[in-house]
């Protein structure tokens, strides 16, 4: 009898003793600095999401959809997290790039400058000074919004810079507005001023496009499709977790981050952003879970204004995959 305890004391010592089937390791780089639309992502590795998916994440700041997206196609980053038309442009041109999720199915830019101006429909930009940044995703979309409201160029003036040099343009009173996204800029400008933000939103006036979502090398796809299915199957779990609890979300930026912004307003972001990844099609779906119209609209758009190659509507579903999604309920 005491031989074979002892034995099985050493069988399970020695199970004991054995290693745990190591997680993967896996680089999420972002779009830009850390803010409140990334939340989820935060969110779901401090509740240990990622890590019942047997993924261990590494969250990475960005220094642009266009950096982030040649990181991916580089592979030096696993995961990326873009704005989807700006991948598209790199695609068409050969990156190996491809979207597994699209999260944000509305478009989130928009023309806003500070509440107190009263600026709150496009008739009210006659006469005004827009701050652009030539070049970027908003700025090629502007003639397409103002063609779809009946402004004209010379209605409003212009003043160009980068990002910050917009930005200061408002803050500082050079110009009444600036083009930007909803959650992104308004909470940079109320950071700095304290004054609330109104943004008139693209969206709003049948500009039908999808921003932000989760890209990958297209080899790396193939090669780990298991992972890719875990680290999508995760997301979504970390999305859906994080709408319910929007300031918990933020905190936990702050949590990794704590110079990542100032709770307030970095909830308030995150809040703005949660109405935009549904549509009217998607409503009570799961997150990223795209239509096929929805890409076709949004390459269509792109090729007629925003500067996509035209043979990209050839195809456009090359663009995007639904495939590593969970099903509904999994």
């Amino acid at each position: 009898m005491r031989k074979w305890i002892g034995a099985a004391s050493v069988a399970l010592l020695a199970f004991a003793a054995m290693p745990a089937q190591a997680a993967d390791k896996v680089v999420l780089m972002l779009n830009w600095y850390v803010y409140g639309e990334h939340a989820p992502f935060y969110y779901g590795k401090a509740k240990g999401i990622y890590a019942a998916e047997g993924i261990e994440l590494e969250i990475q700041e960005g220094r642009g959809s266009a950096a982030t997206t040649q990181a991916v196609a580089a592979k030096t980053a696993d995961f990326g997290y873009v704005d989807v038309p700006t991948m598209m442009r790199a695609a068409i041109k050969g990156a190996p790039v491809v979207a597994t999720g699209v999260l944000l199915q509305t478009s989130p830019m928009s023309a806003m400058g500070f509440a107190d101006k009263n600026i709150r429909k496009p008739e009210d930009i006659k006469g005004k000074t827009v701050a652009i940044t030539p070049a970027d995703s908003m700025t090629q979309i502007w003639p397409l919004f103002l063609k779809k409201t009946g402004l004209k160029e010379g209605d409003f003036q212009t003043v160009a810079g980068d990002g910050q040099t917009k930005l200061n343009a408002v803050i500082n009173g050079q110009a009444d507005l600036l083009l930007g996204y909803v959650m992104d800029q308004s909470m940079k400008i109320k950071d700095a001023t304290g004054k609330d933000v109104y943004p008139i939103k693209f969206a709003d006036y049948g500009i039908n496009m999808v921003s932000s979502g989760i890209i990958a090398n297209g080899d790396y796809v193939k090669a780990n499709a298991d992972l890719v299915r875990r680290f999508m199957s995760a997301t979504t779990k970390a999305v859906e977790a994080a709408e319910k609890e929007p300031k918990a979300a933020a905190q936990s930026i702050l949590d990794a981050n704590p110079k990542g912004g100032k709770i307030d307003t970095l909830t308030q972001g995150f809040e703005l952003t949660i109405p935009l990844y549904r549509t009217a099609e998607t409503k009570g779906k799961r997150p990223f879970q795209v239509t096929d119209q929805n890409m076709a609209e949004t390459v269509n758009l792109l090729v007629e204004y925003g500067g996509l190659d035209a043979k990209a509507k050839e195809n456009p579903k090359a663009f995007y995959t639904n495939d590593y999604l969970p099903k509904s309920g999994s």
